[in-house]
């Protein structure tokens, strides 16, 4: 029987077991050791296919950036250039890790909020496609760097629209309590103070209305407020820009059906379940934009445009897994306050714990991030015996499930019975925010990640960390 969270060619069940791209996932297990992150290259293809798909239905071309920040190892920025799509970095780190690549520099934007001088060099040096201005300050500090390295910066200013969504309040970027952008009327006022300026090429405006969006209504409302800053921006300075960037955000679905653990509220669900295709949220606000301008005669200011859009969770998150293995086990008795919760029908508490805590899987302690968790050895066996799962660390809130009683996070998660050390289990969904927020913390390795090519071959692209590495940096 297929299992809710299977996805064709990618992610099943074959003769009981998980497979990721035709590969078992109990042998790359075995053979690696756990934890293990496991990232299809096919997965990623198709998801920067679909995405690709939004240049049929906008009049002007398409800027598609892989935000490295959601994932950017090595192994995958690779892939994900040969996929033929371009990058946006947030550091001055992840602008070197882009061009060690093979990107190019009109391939970059650079976003962030707090750039140092050293990494404006670097983008001016290499002549990237923009750095995305988050303040007044920062335009005249990039004048002043492009100045003196004898340059022209290509800038593009973020704007903060007031745009809210029913995402996380983490995932909130373009409200007037974010850290992120410059209120519109600044971004104008710069455009005409720096319209002249011989060291900056002032070419775009930019805004991100959030990630994980459930409602794909925050797009035309994001497009609003960008065609609404072209119209302004033109009538003030005669300037017509050479491209718009309404950033990311587009949802995953990171349940898949295969949600009925106790204890997540419904709100937190349609956010975990959110799950509507690019192309038709971008679609139905492009039109209704298009219409407004040619009915105002504003459509020449289109015409030569580019559309810059940068996801990072829509084409790494369901492309990875993380493979942990059961390394302890227990019971105890159910602590006094939950014996009358109608929902609790067990005796006791069977506690599971892994190898994979939140120093790989950050999000799951500071967002109460969702993960769906299954037997990668019984992948195909009824998952209906409630657990408490934890990890490896020091920390109480180290653990799977909602310790804190907020309803983010199930109270119990889901297993076959009967499960026992030494039994391989996977995290779905969590290539995205996930190893590039990992630390060594509790001196806990790093660990491998394994790429299963398009041929059906998997190689490690990420070699697991050693002792050595531990102490690398320190005298």
């Amino acid at each position: 029987m297929t299992q809710p969270w299977e996805i064709e060619n990618f992610l099943e069940t074959k003769n009981g077991r998980l497979h990721i791209d035709g590969v078992a996932a109990v042998e790359l297990a075995r053979e690696h050791g756990t934890p293990l992150f496991v990232y299809s290259e096919q997965r990623i293809r198709h998801n920067i296919e679909r995405l690709k798909k939004v240049q049929g239905v906008i009049g002007c071309p398409l800027k598609l950036c892989y935000a490295a920040k959601a994932m950017s190892t090595m192994g995958i920025l690779r892939a994900v250039k040969d996929s033929g799509c371009d990058i946006e970095v947030n550091s001055g780190g992840e602008l070197w890790k882009a061009l060690k690549a093979g990107f190019s520099g009109d391939q970059i934007n650079f976003n962030g909020n707090s750039k140092e001088v050293w990494e404006l060099e670097l983008a001016i040096e290499n002549g990237i496609y923009a750095i995305q201005v988050d303040s007044l300050y920062e335009l005249s500090l990039i004048e002043e760097t492009a100045k003196r390295l004898c340059k022209k910066a290509n800038v593009s200013l973020r704007l903060v629209p007031e745009i809210e969504s029913d995402t996380h309040s983490g995932l909130q970027t373009a409200l007037l309590t974010s850290k992120f952008g410059m209120m519109p009327d600044e971004a104008f006022s710069a455009f005409r103070e720096y319209k002249d300026s011989p060291h900056l090429n002032l070419c775009g405006i930019h805004l991100h209305v959030g990630s994980q969006n459930p409602d794909p209504i925050v797009y035309t409302q994001a497009f609003e407020a960008l065609y609404s800053g072209l119209k302004r921006i033109y009538a003030e300075t005669g300037k017509a820009l050479r491209h718009i960037n309404i950033g990311g955000g587009f949802p995953i679905n990171y349940v898949r059906g295969g949600l009925d653990e106790i204890g997540i509220e419904e709100g937190q669900r349609q956010m975990f379940e959110a799950d509507f295709e690019p192309v038709a949220a971008i679609d139905a606000a492009w039109h209704a934009i298009r219409e407004e301008l040619e009915s105002d005669g504003s459509a020449h200011l289109i015409e030569n445009l580019t559309l810059l859009l940068e996801p990072g969770r829509s084409i790494i998150a369901d492309a990875g897994i993380c493979l942990t293995t059961v390394r302890n086990s227990k019971q105890r008795p159910i602590p006094q306050s939950k014996i009358q919760n109608p929902k609790s029908k067990i005796e006791a508490d069977h506690w599971l714990l892994t190898d994979a805590g939140f120093n790989i899987l950050l999000s799951m302690e500071t967002y109460k991030w969702y993960y769906h968790l299954i037997s990668a050895e019984r992948s195909d066996a009824p998952h209906d015996f409630p657990y408490k799962v934890a990890g490896p660390l020091c920390d109480g809130g180290d653990v799977y499930f909602d310790i804190e009683g907020g309803g983010r996070l199930p109270e119990y998660r889901q297993l076959p019975p009967d499960v026992e050390p030494g039994e391989v289990l996977a995290l779905l969904n969590c290539g995205a925010y996930s190893l590039a927020q990992a630390s060594q913390y509790n001196g806990r390795f790093l660990p491998p990640v394994a790429l299963v090519r398009v041929n059906g071959e998997a190689e490690i692209i990420r070699r697991r960390e050693t002792f050595e590495d531990l102490i690398a940096s320190d005298f």
